[in-house]
């Protein structure tokens, strides 16, 4: 699917057939590690919190490494703009026992909304492990996987929980339908939604809600949409989580590397037909992976009626 056939599937630049209002949205960010960063995120944060989204999300390092300052980031979130915060929580390198000292904690500190991954272990020095690095080993005394998490969390308290889908399948996963069987599992255990790795083949995502539907899963499938800041990344993430690059958005950014300006609006042009596509086809929730920059996902937002 290019490009134009996303347009043309969308009516082109006609209006949403959507009430400004009727969509929900959520932002992701992860934790900052320098001062600089901080001050990025909370600048993010400050212009996408009068949007308004149903929740603000905070992500978790490779091996827990930023445990302390997702928990920060997640309890400053929800005090400081009243807009209930998500805490990203893994099952790598922790017992049981850790995980529900946290999810205590998490819950004592008025946060009811987690989003219980597997997670992936640090990259080792042969550079196997971390993302798609195919190095995962359960600890002996913990969480083995997302669904045993969910399982546990749900033991503690009524957690709103996410958990991850795959459209493009689990790089990891033997097959699709394994990938699908195990999603099932997690919504099974108690998961609330599934929130899906970003992809940019719409296509692909109402495929697989479509397969999803049929294999008896029911929660709201939430599409990732991640605005393109820099092609290059974006392009290296995809390979490591297996989201396919279409050749029409190769051709699109080809050229762009250093003309910044020109590679955001071709990106939110992106970006924002995708998410009309989808919403044309029953979508009413989408998840933005902001990076901790708001200027794109603001601008996409407007265009799809969600305004301050």
């Amino acid at each position: 699917m290019t490009l134009n056939d996303l347009m043309d599937a969308a009516g082109g630049p006609a209006p949403l057939i959507t009430a400004p209002g009727d969509l929900t949205v959520s932002f992701e960010f992860f934790p900052p590690k320098t001062e600089k960063m901080h001050e990025n995120l909370w600048t993010a944060i400050r212009r996408l919190a009068p949007l308004k989204p149903a929740f603000m999300s905070v992500t978790y390092g490779a091996g827990g490494s930023t445990r302390e300052r997702t928990h920060a980031t997640v309890t400053a979130i929800q005090a400081e703009t009243g807009i209930p915060a998500a805490a990203h929580l893994t099952c790598v390198a922790a017992t049981k026992e850790d995980i529900d000292e946290i999810a205590h904690s998490y819950w004592d500190a008025g946060i009811r909304h987690i989003v219980a991954l597997r997670g992936d272990p640090p990259p080792r020095a042969d550079g196997t492990g971390g993302l798609g690095g195919r190095g995962y080993e359960p600890h002996p005394c913990g969480y083995a996987y997302a669904a045993d998490l969910v399982a546990g969390l749900k033991r503690i308290a009524d957690f709103d929980i996410s958990v991850a889908c795959f459209p493009e399948v689990h790089p990891e996963a033997p097959s699709a339908q394994v990938d699908l069987d195990n999603l099932k599992r997690k919504v099974d255990a108690g998961a609330n939604r599934a929130i899906s790795q970003f992809f940019f083949d719409a296509e692909a995502f109402l495929r697989f809600r479509d397969k999803a539907a049929a294999a008896g899963i029911h929660v709201p499938m939430v599409p990732g949409i991640l605005p393109i800041l820099n092609f290059q990344k974006a392009a290296e993430m995809g390979a490591k989580c297996n989201t396919a690059m279409p050749a029409w958005m190769l051709d699109l950014f080809n050229g762009l590397d250093a003309a910044p300006e020109t590679r955001h609006l071709v990106a939110a042009t992106v970006a924002i037909e995708q998410c009309r596509y989808l919403e044309r086809h029953g979508v009413k929730q989408f998840h933005f992976y902001t990076m901790n920059r708001a200027d794109l996902t603001v601008a996409i937002c407007h265009m799809l009626g969600v305004r301050a």
